[in-house]
């Protein structure tokens, strides 16, 4: 449902300003992606945010306050999602929840469409013999699901302007931008992972997909786990970074599949730059590359969708 709604989002920001190519298409609806606003993508996008965003800090802050109810508690959880690492409990312990009040908020954010449940693949840990206790740090693991942003826009607010609020509405912007600059390949690393999701399930639309989405456990991550009905695995991994990737960062994932038992029929790697001739000799039946301007298969269908709605 919500990578529905994030493909929606996406081919809608594409029919209404037509960036000159995908990287851009993708930079920018990371930030912009929800608000159903038209962006000049030829402008940079530190002078677009300034424009747009800092500059209506005021109006834009009350539209978000409307959105959650000025809930402090729901609002402190927003912001721990955004610059966490997603997972419930951590973002409870960030946001000084516990797990009622915490629990009430990230429902009533769920209700409101604002954010989605990831459910956790991971499979309890059990004993290997009958009576035999687990490693302590074992016992003590708890499996946690995930939280998604439905909508772009949402967790750029309050991954880079919610931390900044003080400073943003007294128009000083200093703190944001260098904020920004430091960490914006790192925010827009999220986003690229589900829009490779959406592009790899594209990829396989002629297979029944059994299950889909991020994999993580007690050791090991990994961007995306697709299992088939025909009992074929894929792996998938996502570089947002300004340089191509390499061979060495297949031979990790490689390296991953083999902690968590996986044996993938094909590992995929999406990258923001491209591949280094290495790699790019690889690349086959267990190897599948691809890079900015594949997204553009997303796309096929831009001309005939509506417009969406903006976010507020």
């Amino acid at each position: 449902m919500v990578k529905t709604k994030l493909l929606e989002q996406f081919r809608s920001f594409y029919a209404r300003n037509y960036p000159d190519d995908m990287e851009t298409q993708i930079e920018y609806f990371a930030i912009f992606g929800g608000l159903g606003w038209e962006v000049d993508t030829t402008k940079d996008a530190s002078l677009l945010i300034k424009e747009l965003i800092l500059d209506n800090y005021k109006e834009l802050n009350k539209k978000m306050q409307e959105l959650t109810l000025s809930s402090s508690q729901c609002l402190r959880l927003l912001k721990a999602l955004a610059i966490g690492d997603r997972k419930i409990f951590s973002a409870f312990n960030r946001a000084g929840l516990n797990n009622a009040n915490g629990g009430s908020a990230l429902n009533y954010l769920e209700q409101k469409g604002l954010v989605q449940i990831e459910y956790s693949r991971e499979e309890p840990t059990r004993p290997a013999r009958p009576n035999e206790k687990l490693k302590r740090e074992e016992a003590r693991h708890r499996i946690s699901h995930k939280v998604l942003f439905t909508h772009p826009f949402v967790r750029f607010w309050f991954y880079f302007i919610a931390p900044h609020a003080r400073e943003i509405a007294l128009r000083q912007y200093d703190g944001f931008f260098k904020a920004f600059e430091t960490r914006q390949n790192s925010y827009t690393s999220l986003v690229f992972e589900e829009l490779s999701e959406i592009l790899l399930n594209y990829n396989l639309r002629d297979s029944q997909i059994l299950s889909s989405g991020s994999y993580w456990d007690a050791n090991v991550e990994i961007d995306i786990l697709t299992i088939t009905q025909d009992d074929k695995t894929y792996v998938a991994e996502c570089k947002w970074t300004n340089h191509k990737v390499t061979k060495a960062e297949w031979t990790k994932i490689v390296d991953k599949c083999k902690k968590t038992g996986i044996e993938p029929t094909q590992i995929i790697i999406f990258s923001k730059r491209g591949f280094s001739k290495e790699l790019l000799k690889n690349e086959g039946k267990e190897l599948a590359l691809f890079c900015a301007k594949d997204f553009e298969a997303l796309l096929k269908k831009s001309n005939e969708q509506e417009l969406i709605e903006s976010l507020f």
